[in-house]
């Protein structure tokens, strides 16, 4: 399984201009849609706000990974944020997050977005991998998103 397969170089947003949970993830939607467009941003934005309220997807490190099922999806979709500045998202260390992969999945199955929920948050948790991405300009962030295969 390769990256990418789930991630579009236009679904890697170099620095996230918002500064709330809700925001953010409101931004990461926004360039998912043009994919998908029977599916309404706002719906998608609450599903993901329901899943937040189930417990936070900021797994620490700086990490979180907001995720959902979406009827009107087809496929798996991923896009990837970074914030220098950080952002509250009720993290389980108590620390901003600077890493923020949203993955979106249709409503029908489990397998795969489990294993790529599973493979981003092995990859993310590699130290050398996030202090790359924190600090590579933003033309690399792709290129470096898609060079670790997942697992």
């Amino acid at each position: 399984m390769q990256f990418s397969e789930f991630l579009h170089p236009s679904h890697v947003l170099p620095e996230l201009s918002a500064r709330t949970k809700t925001e953010v993830l409101a931004e990461l939607v926004r360039p998912v849609i043009p994919l998908f467009p029977s599916v309404s941003p706002e719906a998608v934005v609450q599903i993901l706000l329901e899943r937040e309220r189930l417990g936070s997807t900021a797994i620490g490190d700086g990490i979180a990974i907001p995720h959902g099922k979406v009827d009107g999806l087809d496929h798996i979709a991923v896009v990837v944020g970074r914030s220098t500045q950080g952002v509250e998202f009720d993290s389980v260390d108590h620390k901003p997050v600077h890493i923020i992969t949203l993955v979106l999945a249709p409503a029908g199955g489990a397998g795969m977005h489990l294993k790529v929920l599973a493979s981003l948050a092995r990859l993310l948790r590699d130290t050398s991998f996030r202090q790359s991405f924190l600090s590579a300009p933003p033309s690399q962030l792709f290129e470096l998103m898609t060079s670790y295969p997942l697992p």
